[in-house]
This record gives structure tokens, sequence and C-alpha cells, in this order.
């Protein structure tokens, strides 16, 4: 199982830190990472950590996210953290945390086989 915490409403300019933890299994090479979903809206990918070998993870950010944002595996790679800076309006959505073993193309929600129930996170104008 994957709970996410930490969403919330913020202003415009402001941070939030997403928190993703895994029970029940282990999750240590998994890919683990973050999407969205807004209103009327596809499912996006947002950012991910892809097993390498041991406790070693690549970060993958979606480029809307490149600059202002972060992604960090913890917890012998049990849970992931997403730091989002100087949000805008337009990251308002519901985030999803989700896993995947053997994931090829992170960015594709359908190489994702486990997903968590999805926080809030609404920024105003």
């Amino acid at each position: 199982q994957l709970v996410e915490s930490g969403g919330g409403l913020v202003q415009a300019g402001g941070s939030l830190r997403l928190s993703c933890a895994a029970s029940g299994r282990t999750f240590t090479n998994y890919a683990m990472g973050w999407f969205r979903q807004a209103p009327g809206k596809e499912r996006e990918f947002v950012a991910t950590t892809k097993w390498i070998r041991g406790s070693a993870y690549e970060g993958y950010l979606a480029d809307s996210l490149k600059g202002r944002s972060t992604i960090a595996r913890e917890n012998a790679g049990n849970a992931v953290y997403l730091q989002m800076n100087s949000l805008k309006p337009e990251d308002t959505a519901v985030y999803y945390c989700a896993a995947g073993r053997g994931v090829g193309s992170p960015e594709k929600p359908h190489e994702y086989d486990y997903w968590g129930q999805g926080t809030q996170v609404t920024v105003s104008s």
C-alpha cells in the first residue's frame, strides 16, 4: 500500500512537500514517484525515482516542474518525497503516489502497478 500526505491549500509562489510511505511490502527495487490529475484532464507524470542498484536511484522530473521541484527517496527506498516550490495555480490537482517494478518509460502511468489514494493540492492565485 502507498499512503500520501502533505497536500493542502497554498498561495501561488508557496511551497509544499508531499510524502508517500509504503507499507505491506518492500519497494526498494521499484520505481516510485508521482503523477497528478486535474479535473477533466488525463493523469500526467510529475516525477519519479528509478532504482539503479543497491540504494542508488535516478530521479526524473516533468519539464513543467524542473527548476522548482525535487524528488527524494528514503527509508531504504520505501518512501518518496516531492518538494514543490514556486507553486502555480496550474499545479492544482490530485497528486498520486505510484510504484512499479521494471519501469521502462517512467512517464507512462501504465508502467506502475501500485497506486495511492491521492492527496489534493490546491494553489490559489
